[in-house]
């Protein structure tokens, strides 16, 4: 008899080209926070993938998991909704402060009455959520399944949806706690990658600008700043989340640059004079256009903070595909 706990939940690796063969199946790649519930001595617990309690954010999704069988492990994603009905992390980003849907998916049982399932194939796992816990259970929670379609099907209509991926997981696969093993991989269609703070430029009350990067190796390296994407309130919020993390020391490995560049994106050092530096602990989701051929980015544009993500996993996504602003 296992008694249900927190489990870290099973990594996805990044890849520019998903398998296609048959022994593969696809979901949807979601815009949310990973999460894992389970209920254990009649109660439920949710919490994210570093295990922060996410039952107070989200208490409608603690209740409407309220029936789910005791004993058990379930791992799924906290999703918001734009107007438009499309996941969107900027909503999630402001929920409470807006009326922004929120819905719990379920992905995968990993215990289930008692009984430890990660050894079972995914299909096998997949059957007993179908069959067991997804019956029971009603708004906001809903079901993430595998999609039935081909792979360049899925990826155009991803696409043309606007949504921002897909994942293609191994059918055969059994779940392996907090590991990146490549049974699970994700691609990017569409949104912005995740890059670190690691400064911003003054503005009139709070900041006017960003600085960001992503590491390679143990160094972080500089890409760009941007203005764009901020309310007043959001503005704000992000603003305070840099108490405590000022730095007199440049964070980034590439700096300062010898020219200001064609596009303006360039830090010399007289233009680091009106930086101000932060400890590499926060990272931001940002959408852009375009790589330029000095390695930094045109029309860059703040989608949100991610909590979710560590700083030292941000890598240059080669495979994120241009956004539409």
């Amino acid at each position: 008899m296992t008694q249900a706990q927190f489990i870290p939940p099973m990594l996805l690796l990044k890849t520019e080209q998903l398998p296609g063969e048959a022994h593969w199946f696809y979901q949807l790649k979601l815009d949310g926070y990973r999460a894992i519930a389970f209920k254990t001595a009649g109660k439920v617990h949710l919490r994210s993938r570093n295990d922060k309690d996410f039952g107070s954010r989200y208490p409608l999704v603690v209740n409407a998991l309220a029936k789910m069988p005791d004993e058990t492990v379930v791992d799924g994603e906290v999703v918001a909704f734009d107007a438009e009905g499309r996941p969107s992390f900027n909503a999630l980003q402001n929920y409470g402060s807006a009326a922004a849907p929120v819905v719990y998916f379920i992905f995968d049982v990993m215990v289930l009455r008692g009984v430890d399932l990660r050894r079972l194939p995914l299909e096998e796992r997949v059957k007993r959520l179908e069959k067991t816990i997804l019956p029971k259970l009603s708004e906001p929670v809903r079901y993430s399944g595998p999609l039935n379609a081909s792979l360049r099907v899925l990826i155009d209509s991803v696409k043309a949806q606007g949504l921002e991926g897909l994942v293609a997981k191994r059918r055969d696969s059994v779940y392996e706690s907090g590991l990146r093993s490549g049974a699970w991989q994700k691609m990017r269609v569409n949104r912005g990658p995740e890059f670190v703070i690691g400064g911003y430029t003054l503005g009139t009350r709070t900041f006017d600008a960003l600085i960001f990067g992503f590491y390679k190796g143990n160094d972080l390296i500089y890409v760009a700043r941007t203005r764009n994407g901020f309310t007043p309130a959001s503005r704000l919020a992000v603003f305070k989340k840099f108490a405590g993390l000022e730095t007199a020391e440049c964070p980034f490995a590439n700096l300062p640059e010898p020219r200001g560049g064609r596009w303006g994106q360039g830090l010399t050092a007289e233009k680091m004079k009106e930086c101000v530096w932060l400890k590499p602990r926060l990272v931001a989701q940002i959408e852009f256009l375009e790589w330029t051929a000095g390695n930094h980015l045109r029309h860059t544009k703040f989608v949100g903070l991610r909590h979710d993500k560590n700083p030292r996993d941000v890598k240059r996504e080669l495979e994120a595909a241009p956004c539409s602003h």
